[in-house]
């Protein structure tokens, strides 16, 4: 079978390299009548396939002029049909020789499907009730070398899709569709925050002390300067020097950079919001993301209520809440409450299969076990809050227990949707979180912050109560356009060289 496969694949090897041979003939024979498509430089578009169909009405018997690709071409003698893709969709076009005139119409019998044409003629509706353009004019205005696949969505080599998103667009208006949205999403985004008085910022991406998360750094070096320097793997540090310099609200998105792996869900660069707000907490973070979020949906999808992977997802009624040591109480029957040294807590962990490492402490141990038996549960929108202090280095403690921080978690369908404190404003406590940091790297732990002095300056010149928080943009996009891969909203996702 195998063979007869390779074999196959050799027969029509040939005929593929003689249709692109043909292509680029075709392009000889126009150059050299002095047609170059490739000389033409704009082309003025009035309207795009869907306004016309949507505004029938307005159009019906105007004059327009369209531009896009054909994706299909039917000859009949002296009239004929083509289809014409835009950005917002396809319309039909109707060419025939008495309108163009014969030697343009042989010039459009000669077209190849791939090229990029633009048209002008009338508004009609054809006998079959087919929204159409009647072309009077057609010009080439780019000439495809190469051929389209016929239906590029059913092929499995799905890499291939990611590889050349170019032709995935073109042959998959689905995804097309993803990519308008991500747009439309991140613009409502801004909508909803300056509506609230926050303040978009810029802040570098390059960086000497990458902090902010727990994540390994890219590193670089500045030639400039003869200094090694990383890419930034979080935005909090430097909003944060914002906010201590009196810009209350202060929001960047940007693309941020982690040195680990590819999965559904991870992607090395990766677009981050973070957001700080002087005088207010994690509370007043939680307001902000419930009501961002149900604006958002309403906004995108039309409904605070959507479907996710055939599972509802309802953003409409108020988030649920629960602290991770309840949660861990919830599905995994243990309670850290009652758990009063790290010794204890390994003695659990080994107890129920929990992998840890020695360095661990007892809250660590609680953030392991909430990995392993809680993050699942969460699938309507829920805060997890108070998380121990060992796994939240720049975050409040809480008053009334100083083993945890003033810190939560949004979960949707299992997946962690936002990072969010009571920003810690002490300048002392700061010090000896970065110490303990320090200690953390010492003994393994690559992804562990370390010590910034201009951070720490900062903050002893005074930083008022804060609450900030951090939303994976390509998550929320996503999870608002039904993808169930984060490659699926990265135009270009990180990939393996081929020549690997």
């Amino acid at each position: 079978m195998e063979n007869q496969q390779n074999q196959k694949k050799q027969n029509q090897e040939p005929d593929l390299n003689q249709l692109l041979k043909v292509r680029r003939e075709k392009l000889a024979e126009l150059q050299q009548a002095g047609s170059d498509p490739f000389q033409i430089t704009k082309y003025d578009v009035t309207v795009h396939s869907m306004d016309v169909k949507e505004h029938y009405s307005e159009w019906e018997g105007k004059e327009v002029s369209i531009a896009g690709r054909m994706m299909s071409k039917r000859v009949m003698g002296k009239a004929s049909f083509c289809n014409i893709q835009d950005l917002k969709g396809n319309i039909q076009c109707y060419v025939a020789r008495d309108d163009l005139g014969e030697d343009a119409y042989k010039g459009f019998k000669k077209m190849d499907i791939g090229d990029i044409v633009g048209i002008q003629g009338i508004v009609f509706t054809t006998k079959m009730g087919e929204i159409s353009v009647h072309a009077k004019s057609m010009v080439l205005l780019s000439k495809s070398l190469q051929i389209l696949p016929e239906k590029y969505h059913g092929l499995t080599n799905t890499d291939m899709r990611y590889r050349q998103r170019y032709v995935d667009l073109i042959m998959n208006p689905e995804v097309k569709d993803t990519f308008i949205k991500r747009s439309q999403i991140i613009k409502e985004i801004r909508n909803f925050l300056d509506g609230r008085g926050f303040m978009e910022v810029e802040t570098p991406m390059l960086v000497s002390n990458a902090g902010g998360a727990a994540a390994r750094p890219f590193e670089t070096h500045y030639n400039a300067l003869d200094e090694d320097v990383k890419l930034r793997i979080s935005l909090e540090l430097y909003l944060k020097r914002l906010i201590v310099g009196g810009l209350e609200r202060v929001y960047e998105i940007g693309r941020v950079f982690r040195n680990e792996g590819v999965d559904t869900r991870h992607n090395p660069e990766f677009t981050l919001m973070e957001l700080y707000q002087a005088y207010t907490d994690y509370e007043g973070m939680m307001e902000l993301t419930e009501s961002m979020f149900r604006y958002l949906a309403e906004k995108v999808c039309g409904s605070a209520v959507i479907s996710y992977n055939g599972v509802v997802i309802d953003m409409a009624k108020p988030f649920e809440r629960i602290t991770m040591i309840d949660a861990v109480k919830k599905y995994a029957g243990v309670d850290f409450a009652q758990v009063k040294s790290d010794e204890e807590a390994k003695a659990l962990a080994k107890e129920h299969h929990v992998e840890f490492e020695e360095r661990h402490k007892k809250g660590d141990i609680i953030s392991l076990f909430f990995e392993e038996f809680c993050e699942e549960h969460m699938i309507q929108p829920t805060f997890v809050m108070d998380h121990p202090i060992e796994i939240s280095p720049l975050t409040k403690k809480k008053p009334s227990n100083p083993e945890l921080v003033e810190r939560f978690e949004l979960f949707i369908y299992g997946r962690e949707m936002c990072n969010a404190y009571s920003e810690l404003n002490d300048p002392i406590d700061q010090r000896a979180r970065f110490a303990a940091q320090e200690e953390a790297f010492a003994a393994g732990d690559e992804e562990a912050n370390h010590t910034d002095e201009d951070f720490l300056n900062a903050l002893e010149i005074g930083m008022p109560p804060t609450g900030g928080i951090g939303y994976g943009i390509d998550r929320l996009v996503m999870l608002l356009t039904d993808s169930q891969a984060i490659r699926d909203v990265l135009l270009f996702p990180t990939m393996k060289s081929l020549e690997k």
